[in-house]
């Protein structure tokens, strides 16, 4: 993450006024205003969102691996407060690889994207060291329900609609640490698309948003924060968990995504003393397909927690925006 970063950074970046969301704040996804142009009458105020993420299985089974990656690319779109209009895939596998395994994989994806209502529109597929599949997303979004990374302010609250704990399933998966009931369980959450959460966050006017993934929570909060130019302080207590992955995190059952959120965040996150280390060490794992991290104003917190009832997505106020603090971006508490 720290390392990639500092690459882009040091590149020469677009200035042109098209692109309202780029590499610099470390979104979920870049976004690009339409106008006359495209064809838009005057005053126009939609927006492309484009995001692309793949990865290796992380699932023994083909179907929910295919779904899960299709889920966690339109998650992308969600987090900006967009809707998936279109998708292409992009997937790679080795030679001799199994073809029903293939079919389940490509089967699963359709199957999500479908689901959010976006159309598969092509695809790209390569021999590959190792199974690689996932999802070039496209999606729409009105400028003024754009949810960014720079937008948090002091004083906004924080909810997350999805437990952490993926890191930890899935290397015990790996790992045959769980039964199969209880890693299926996980699967069916990290393949919950996020459609419904990103609805209730743009009926009450969210002022930013992320999706918990590959960075874990702290890392995503990180981005919010450093954008924001803000302090992020999350009360670990309140932060849901996915059922047993607390207990597979104190027994090292983490993914590597842990190391390496301690090194690449170590001088910006504060961790108050005494917390639980196991709750530490999943706030820094990686996440498949998590949940959004939405903030808004405290005078929208009780109408977004009963949108997100209304919708059957889990209500977890987990923290709040408070005034920069030294180089300590993120608090936990």
């Amino acid at each position: 993450m720290g390392q990639l970063t500092q690459v882009l950074r040091g590149m020469k970046q677009s200035n042109d006024p098209r692109l309202l969301v780029g590499p610099q704040t470390v979104d979920d996804a870049g976004v690009v205003v339409l106008g006359e142009n495209e064809g838009l009458p005057a005053g126009a105020e939609i927006a492309l969102v484009q995001t692309v993420d793949y990865f290796p299985p992380v699932l023994d089974d083909p179907y929910l691996f295919g779904a899960v990656a299709a889920a966690n690319s339109l998650s992308d779109v969600y987090a900006m407060g967009g809707r998936p209009v279109s998708a292409l895939n992009i997937a790679g596998f080795p030679k001799g690889f199994s073809e029903e395994w293939v079919r389940e994989i490509f089967r699963g994806g359709f199957d999500k994207v479908a689901e959010s209502g976006a159309v598969l529109a092509g695809g790209h597929t390569v021999e590959s060291p190792e199974p690689q599949f996932g999802f070039a997303v496209t999606g729409v979004v009105q400028r003024s329900q754009l949810t960014a990374n720079a937008g948090a302010k002091v004083g906004d609250v924080c909810y997350l609609t999805k437990p952490l704990g993926m890191g930890s399933m899935t290397t015990a998966g790996k790992f045959g640490k769980i039964s199969d009931e209880v890693m299926r369980e996980a699967a069916l959450q990290m393949a919950t698309l996020n459609d419904k959460g990103a609805e209730a966050m743009n009926a009450t006017g969210a002022h930013a948003c992320t999706d918990i993934t590959g960075f874990g929570l702290n890392g995503h909060a990180r981005n919010i924060a450093l954008a924001s130019d803000v302090t992020i302080r999350i009360d670990l207590g309140s932060v849901p968990i996915f059922p047993g992955a607390r207990e597979l995190a104190a027994k090292g059952i983490v993914s590597g995504g842990t190391c390496r959120g301690k090194d690449a965040l170590s001088d910006v996150v504060h961790v108050a003393a005494g917390l639980d280390g196991a709750l530490v060490d999943i706030a820094y794992d990686a996440e498949t397909s998590g949940g959004l991290f939405i903030v808004l104003a405290p005078e929208n917190a009780a109408k977004l927690e009963d949108e997100l009832s209304r919708r059957d997505v889990p209500v977890h106020k987990v923290g709040e925006v408070v005034a920069k603090e030294s180089d300590h971006l993120i608090q936990l508490v």
